[in-house]
Parts: structure tokens; sequence; C-alpha cells
């Protein structure tokens, strides 16, 4: 499953690198957030929905970075945007340790975002530019596996700083060590090349980037990529916001306040993440991506329909994840495949971050099922929706398996290049 690596180049390694790393810290600081909630609402005196609007601008900020940085990749360079959204992230993770009110806090958190945006933008192009293209599936789906890193290091980041300081000077701290990832960017300067630059197809050399995507020749795959990206977030934010409460208020399940439920979810999208990239490299984009889609929508009707006890919820957290982790874990080197190279950011940006916005309306949804219905009923029903959208969108588009990107022209006439040695 990592033979991709000991075959990769020198410069294919340092990439992987330097993007596993950004995508790491990334959620470092994300899932921060979530874990000092608590003290923020005491220090603050917040209420519950002041509390979750910081979530909420947080991500909006982030689709509306990555959107940004897609754009700016395509004029100024991977690299260079790359390090322009770490250095902005760790910033002002750093100075939203010093906030002083709810105020202050909240406008640090929503210009953090644009920076946790913009760097999964810029490296997800950037590596698929550099990585074979026999290997772009593993590759890119083992750098999506770091957020599993940088979450298990959030949790060791907090039980310390909360161990050994009070609650009120903790969360402070936390937030202030999020400039440490403002170090990566010596490395990426270092030893990250911008990759090889070609000339983009004629109609989008006369247009901004952004724009270009919705050209005669890419507005059917900008549109479908971006019903795959809603899919894919819709189905994830509803798991993430309503099945712990579920689990919680109606079957009654004290595990979910564990740390061993805590350690299994982080371990099984760890392995999700790991193992669809070995899926697609082998048996294609399409198929892998479906596979999950269904595996998704049958294991929430397993966890609202079956009368689980905390040890089973426990076991059945593995699968959850294992699947979960699958699709987003395959966003990065679909989308990348689909575009020529000088509207590549611009395309992968709106595809990922369209998703991450629209995607807001799928908790309400569930909500509003929920009046008339019951909570797993509602969930059941609104994720099947979110991983159809992805099924039936990806049938839409081409296989792109080991699609050689120096010779994408168009986004939806150039054929997948043969599997071997050479392909890159």
């Amino acid at each position: 499953m990592f033979d991709w690596y000991k075959s990769s180049a020198a410069v294919e390694r340092k990439t992987f690198w330097a993007c596993f790393a950004g995508w790491a810290l990334d959620a470092l600081d994300v899932q921060m957030l979530g874990l000092i909630i608590p003290a923020l609402t005491a220090v603050f005196a917040l209420t519950k929905t002041e509390a979750g609007l910081i979530s909420s601008l947080t991500l909006v900020a982030s689709a509306l970075g990555g959107w940004i940085a897609g754009s700016l990749s395509d004029r100024i360079g991977r690299v260079r945007t790359l390090q322009i959204a770490i250095l902005w992230f760790s910033i002002c993770t750093f100075l939203s340790g010093f906030a002083q009110d709810y105020t202050q806090f909240i406008a640090l958190k929503t210009l953090q975002g644009f920076g946790f945006g913009g760097e999964w933008t810029a490296g997800s192009v950037l590596l698929s530019e550099v990585i074979a293209a026999r290997n772009r599936g593993r590759a890119m789906s083992a750098t999506q596996s770091a957020w599993s890193v940088g979450w298990g290091a959030a949790v060791l980041l907090y039980a310390l700083a909360f161990s050994w300081l009070k609650p009120d000077i903790a969360w402070r701290a936390m937030l202030i060590a999020g400039l440490i990832p403002g170090l990566l960017v010596l490395y990426v300067r270092r030893h990250v090349p911008e990759p090889k630059r070609i000339a983009s197809a004629p109609e989008a050399q006369a247009k901004l980037p952004l724009t270009a995507i919705f050209g005669p020749r890419t507005l059917r795959v900008t549109l479908i990529g971006g019903c795959v990206g809603l899919g894919a977030h819709g189905g994830f934010i509803v798991l993430s916001t309503w099945l712990p409460t579920f689990l919680r208020t109606e079957r009654h399940l004290s595990v979910l306040h564990t740390s061993g439920y805590l350690a299994v979810l982080i371990f099984a999208f760890f392995c999700g993440y790991v193992s669809v990239g070995y899926l697609l490299d082998r048996f294609g984009r399409r198929p892998t991506i479906i596979l999950f889609a269904f595996a998704c929508t049958a294991m929430v009707v397993l966890y609202t329909l079956l009368p689980l006890t905390d040890h089973q919820m426990l076991a059945m957290g593995f699968p959850l994840g294992f699947f979960a982790a699958g699709i987003p874990g395959s966003m990065g080197a679909l989308f990348s495949e689909l575009y020529p190279s000088g509207i590549r950011g611009s395309g992968v940006g709106f595809c990922y971050n369209f998703g991450r916005i629209a995607s807001a309306a799928f908790p309400v949804l569930v909500g509003k099922l929920a009046e008339g219905s019951t909570l797993g009923n509602a969930i059941g029903i609104t994720a099947a929706v979110g991983y159809g959208i992805v099924a039936l969108s990806v049938l839409l588009l081409p296989e792109t398996r080991g699609r050689d990107l120096d010779t994408v022209t168009t986004a939806e006439t150039t054929p997948p290049a043969e599997l071997g040695p050479t392909s890159r």
C-alpha cells in the first residue's frame, strides 16, 4: 500500500511531506476550536448560538478562502500560495489567543478560516501536479490522512494544556501555540519547487481563472464537480452534527464521552484515508467513490435503526469512520484531474468549497424532517440524499485514473493515460 512512496522521486517525497504537514497543522488548529469551546463559553459567557456561530463563520470563510487561493495559485503559483495560506492561518490562530472579548475572537477565527481553506486547495493542486499519475490517488489520500494526525495532536495538546494550566489560561496557550505551524513555510521555501506550468486552453487564458471554469468546455464538469462536493460535505456534516446528538439523547449511549471512542474514530479515519487511495489507483475513481458512498449510507442506516449498546457502538465506530473518510480522501485526486493547468486551482477550489457552503443546508433539513418523524429517520434520509448525490454525480464524470495532467487541455475530452511506469 505504501510502495508508491519507495518508488517516488526525491521532489515527490518532499512535496508530499510539505502538504501532509500543512494539512495536519490545519487539522490541529481546527480541532482545537471544538475542544476549547466549553472554556470559551465560560470565559466570554457565550450562548449556544454564539458558540455555534464561531464554527459557522469559520466554515464559510474557509470555503471562500479555498476559492480565492485556487484562483491565486493559478496566478502566482502553487508554492507561493501555499506559503501565504500557512502563514495566514498560523498568525490568525496565534492572535486569537490574545482576544479580550467575543467580538475580537470571532473576527480572528473568521480570518483564520480563509487560510485554512486556502491551504487545502493550494496543497492539493501542488501535490497532484508533482506526484506520478500511477501513484496520485494513494499519495493524495495519504495526505488527507494527516487530518487524523492533526486531530490526535489537538487532543494531546488539550490534555497537556488543561492538565497543567487553569482553564482560562489553557485555551489561550493552545491557540498561541498555533504560531508554530508557520515554521513549515521555511521547509516549503527550501525544499519544494514550483511544478512545471503548461499553457492552458486558449479560452481560459483570455479570462480570469475563476471565470474560466464556467467556460463552454469546463462548465459541465464544474457543475457536476460542485455536486460531488455538495453531497460529500452534506453527508459528512449530517453525521458530525446530528449523529452524536441522536445516540446521546435518544439511545442514551455514554461511550460518546470516552477517549476510547475518540481514539477508534481517529484511527478509523486514518485507515479510511490511506486505504481509499489504493482502491482509487487500483480500480479507478468512479467505482471507488460509489462504493464508499453506498457503504456510508448503509452504516448510517444501521446506526439509526439498530438498538446499539455502548460496546456495539464502539465497535461500529470503526467502519463508520473508515467509510466516512473515504469520500473526502478521494476528492483531491478527482478534482485535480478534471482541469487543465491554467485553471486547475480555480476548478479544485470551486468544486471542493462550493460543497462546504451549500452543505450548510443539510443540518437544517435534518431538523425540519425530525419535526414530523424521528431524528434517526431524518438523519438516515438526509445522509442518503447527500451520498446519493455523490454517486450519481460521479457517474456523470469521466474516469480519470492515470491521467497525465500535462496533456489535459479541456476538462472533458482528454482520455485517461494508460497506467505504466512512465505515467506522471
